[in-house]
């Protein structure tokens, strides 16, 4: 069992009973972890993330400021993930069903993200609901990934589309 003295929780972040937050690990200031959440070890949550009920994330992984991760996301062991970025989760959203009820909880439906280990987003991107970004891939900042992303690859743009090739240094070793 993992003692918190055994990782940091800043005062003004929230972080619900259920999640758990592995060794070493920091959470700084307005950051808000919800139940069943799982942080590994040695991660850094910034100011501001928003991580959601039963989201998976890895060791060793970096998520700067105001980042939104959303029910349904697996993050593996060494990501980095830039600011802004934004996990979406539901492919159709809606506020109110056809008849005009307002959503509850069950009538949503997820579409799961999974991000391979040591891949890279860069800041302001927006990864669409039902995408898998592969190992080591690199997602340049402001790009709206809306395809699988395969390893190694570096994808760009709006819609995102593959324009080279990265090392796990991150350094391009082939462009398209």
């Amino acid at each position: 069992m993992i003692d918190k003295a055994d990782y940091y929780v800043h005062p003004l972040a929230v972080v619900e009973d259920q999640a758990k937050i592995g060794k070493g690990s920091s959470v700084w200031h307005f950051a808000h972890i919800r139940k069943n959440a799982v942080l590994g070890e040695n991660c850094i949550i910034g100011k501001n993330v928003y991580i959601d009920a039963d989201v998976q994330i890895g060791s060793n992984v970096k998520i700067q400021n105001n980042v939104s991760v959303y029910h349904g996301v697996t993050i593996a062991d060494g990501v980095f993930v830039g600011p802004h970025v934004c996990f979406t989760n539901d492919k159709n959203p809606r506020a109110i069903n056809s008849d005009g009820a307002p959503k509850k909880a069950d009538d949503w439906v997820i579409s799961k993200i999974f991000v391979d280990r040591g891949a890279s987003i860069g800041a302001n991107a927006t990864i669409v609901a039902g995408i898998r970004i592969g190992k080591w891939a690199m997602i340049g900042s402001g790009s709206v990934v809306t395809k699988d992303v395969p390893d190694f690859a570096l994808v760009i743009g709006n819609p995102a589309r593959i324009r080279g090739k990265v090392n796990e240094r991150g350094e391009i070793i082939e462009r398209y």
